[in-house]
């Protein structure tokens, strides 16, 4: 299996396949610059918090763009909010075209993944005990997207305090995006409170999710089908984020 780092502008790349030649640096960077191209035509597209009025220059956007915009609207909230899904998820195409049977694009923790055999996916959730300690035992054969948003980890807007929301969906960019909206209700004076609020916000959602699992502090609650919950090694699941 090959294994790669990928450090690109914003994009923090953790790439996992059996396709060991394929440049991949090469067409991230090129989506990224469509992005960035069509960025400086149309700020807005970066700046909004929520869905950007479609007008000729959706139209005739890259795919990219496109993309982010679908997502955005599936989880009322700005297109930004799905980029690095939908970075993931083009990434996963790309090596699937190139005839990949096992590929997994981890971007800043937004995942899309194709594997033929079963993996476990470790969860990080801040300060949380359970960070760490369970992961989700994902089965092989379907393209999948697992996204996680926070409101305590990491640089992207929430205006929650979730320590983690993650969302398995078909697709990558839409299950960012639906993390980002879910990790926004976590408001509320109990944790138990918070995670109930992102909750009934996830219910909203059910048409586009398989499931969802969010952990604020010490409690937890589930909607939909999630993977089969395990016990993981603290030291292992996170020792390429930190120094235990």
């Amino acid at each position: 299996m090959f294994c790669k780092k990928i450090e690109i502008g914003e994009t923090h790349i953790n790439f996992s396949s059996d396709m060991e030649n394929i440049d991949i640096s090469s067409f991230i960077i090129n989506e990224r610059l469509k992005l960035i191209s069509y960025i400086k035509r149309n700020p807005d597209f970066k700046n909004s918090l929520e869905p950007v009025p479609r007008d000729h220059s959706l139209k005739n956007a890259p795919l990219i763009v496109k993309m982010m915009d679908r997502a955005s609207r599936k989880g009322e909230v700005g297109p930004m909010a799905a980029v690095a899904g939908t970075i993931a998820e083009l990434s996963l195409s790309f090596l699937l075209k190139k005839g990949s049977k096992y590929s997994i694009i981890d971007n800043g923790g937004d995942i899309a993944l194709k594997t033929n055999k079963k993996i476990v996916c470790g969860l990080y959730a801040g300060n949380s005990s359970l960070s760490g300690k369970i992961g989700f035992e994902i089965k092989a054969g379907k393209v999948q997207g697992v996204c996680t948003s926070s409101g305590t980890v990491g640089h992207s807007i929430s205006f929650g305090r979730s320590d983690s929301v993650t969302v398995f969906a078909t697709q990558a960019s839409a299950a960012d995006a639906l993390a980002t909206s879910i990790a926004n209700e976590a408001n509320g004076d109990l944790d138990s409170d918070a995670v109930q609020n992102c909750l009934e916000r996830a219910d909203d959602f059910k048409e586009y999710l398989k499931g969802v699992l969010v952990i604020v502090g010490e409690s937890a609650g589930t909607l939909g089908k999630i993977p089969t919950l395990v016990q993981t090694n603290k030291k292992r699941a996170l020792g390429d984020l930190f120094e235990i």
